[in-house]
């Protein structure tokens, strides 16, 4: 059985770094990929730039994805991700702390799954990343990949 991927694109280590201890705090043992910008996200998931001519990747189960990216925004990686057949079912958790209300609805019309405005305490952090884990990677039932 292969391992269910998590892609997470988050530009800030902080933050990076809190998401990463929730997992581990969470027991979530699925590998997860880090990409700090919305180019490096783009390139993993289409095989392009830095990924271009490896192995194909292993498209993830779950996409966590800040708005406020360099390169290309959160919402751009959004429109890209929903305008490809291979993207275009992937689930996508906008995990961001904007709390622009355009920022929400513009989520929501480009096909965001869910948006989450990331809790500032680690223990609530922690929690959200648990249910995030309990209901995308565990009860949450796939779409099939491919078109």
């Amino acid at each position: 059985m292969q391992t269910k991927v998590i892609l997470l694109v988050e530009d800030n280590q902080d933050d990076e770094e809190l998401a990463l201890l929730a997992f581990r705090k969470s027991n979530i043992a699925n590998k997860v990929v880090v990409a700090r910008d919305g180019a490096e996200a783009i390139d993993y998931l289409f095989g392009a730039g830095s990924h271009a001519g490896c192995d194909s990747p292993v498209l993830p189960q779950l996409v966590l994805l800040d708005l406020k990216l360099p390169k290309f925004d959160g919402l751009e990686v959004l429109k890209r991700l929903r305008a490809d057949p291979r993207t275009r079912r992937l689930p996508v958790v906008v995990l961001t702390s904007s709390r622009e209300e355009q920022d929400l609805i513009e989520s929501y019309d480009l096909g965001a799954n869910s948006y989450v405005r990331k809790p500032v305490d680690f223990a609530r952090f922690a929690e959200a990343v648990q249910q995030l884990q309990m209901y995308w990677l565990v009860l949450n039932e796939a779409p099939p990949s491919g078109d």
